[in-house]
Parts: C-alpha cells; sequence; structure tokens
C-alpha cells in the first residue's frame, strides 16, 4: 500500500464523516463538502492503485 492509497482512504473516511455530521445538522453546504472529499479520496485512491499496478 502507497502513501496516495493510505491518503485516499484517510480522505473518503473524513468525507464520509464530514457528510453524515452535515446530515445531523442538517447543513447541505457540509454534506456537500463531504461528498466531494469521498469523491477526492476514491480518485486520490485510485492513483495509488494505478502506480501500485505498474
Amino acid at each position: 500500500m502507497n502513501k496516495d492509497q493510505v491518503k485516499g482512504s484517510i480522505k473518503q473516511a473524513a468525507g464520509k464523516v464530514q457528510q453524515k455530521v452535515g446530515e445531523a445538522v442538517g447543513s447541505e453546504k457540509q454534506q456537500a463538502k463531504g461528498a466531494a472529499k469521498r469523491v477526492e479520496g476514491t480518485v486520490q485512491k485510485g492513483i495509488g492503485n494505478a502506480k501500485e499496478n505498474r
């Protein structure tokens, strides 16, 4: 597992938490930020996977 995979996984988890907090407090802005962070994490993890499989 390389650093992009690790960072991507962390961003995915942080985004999920942020999204759930946004839902809990009724903040669409926080939900959107969380969703964006999850996507960013997914992309970064995918880059890490591609590097790993070269």
